[in-house]
């Protein structure tokens, strides 16, 4: 009886050690498969029981990211340029002189006097001087007439109505039309740095390129991560892919940093 018992004992408690063995292995089994699936579990289940090896990829999580931005002057490419020109008239009176000839004609004289008398005084004498008696008084008369008639031709041949030439200055005025033409600016047609184009109006004559203005350029990105517990901002060249960061040694390794910064 008291074999039996004993017997009985020690196959029990083979019984439950080897149930006991099979629920360790089994639930080690489960961790490693978990482990595999997710490496970053993996690394912080060896990190809590201090078993990282030197250079193992670890994770760290990507709390917040922030741009660095800076004013950057931006051009433009000048593609060509047309001068805009302004043309204006302008009209300018002034004097314009010149000598000419002008033709005088004296006035006629009174037939009754000048030429007139002296011509019959003279035909008077004449006739006077013929015959005798009533003979000559009828010539003086005869010759009075005819002297006065001779002498008021006379008169108005060589002087009534006689014309002169004389020289005047004679101005007028002339108005003279001239036109000028400027410069005002340039239309000027450019291309964007994204390919775009465009016109504007400048002052100037631009050379190969011209300002269009400053803008916001990203020089790199400040990265907030948790690590081990801590926090800690590192400036990268480029924005992080994932919300993750692998970490060799407690170091980022996904860019060169540009500096680093305790959390």
């Amino acid at each position: 009886m008291k074999n039996t018992t004993t017997l009985l004992i020690a196959a029990g408690a083979l019984l439950v050690g080897g149930v006991a063995t099979a629920a360790f292995m089994n639930n080690r089994s489960s961790a490693q498969v978990e482990a595999a699936a997710d490496p970053a579990l993996a690394m912080d289940d060896a990190a809590a029981n201090g078993q990282i090896e030197a250079g193992a990829l670890q994770y760290a999580e990507v709390l917040k990211v922030t741009p660095v931005t800076a004013k950057e002057q931006v051009y433009a490419t000048v593609i060509g340029s047309e001068a805009v020109r302004e043309t204006s008239t302008t009209n300018t009176p002034h004097e314009v002189c010149e000598d000419v000839g002008v033709q005088d004609r004296a006035p006629e004289r009174d037939g009754n006097v000048g030429g007139t008398v002296a011509g019959a005084v003279i035909g008077g004498v004449l006739g006077n001087q013929i015959g005798s008696g009533n003979g000559r008084k009828a010539a003086t008369a005869a010759g009075a007439v005819v002297g006065g008639i001779v002498g008021n031709k006379i008169d108005k041949r060589h002087v009534g109505g006689q014309v002169t030439t004389r020289t005047e200055r004679q101005c007028h005025t002339e108005t003279s039309t001239s036109q000028t033409s400027k410069v005002t600016g340039y239309n000027v047609t450019y291309r964007n740095p994204d390919g775009t184009t465009g016109t504007m109006r400048t002052d100037s004559k631009p050379g190969s390129r011209i300002a269009l203005g400053n803008v916001d350029q990203v020089q790199g990105y400040d990265v907030t991560y948790r690590y081990n517990g801590e926090e800690k901002t590192i400036r990268m060249d480029e924005k992080p892919a994932s919300d993750r960061l692998p970490v060799v040694d407690g170091q980022v390794v996904a860019a060169v940093p540009t500096g680093e910064s305790q959390g």
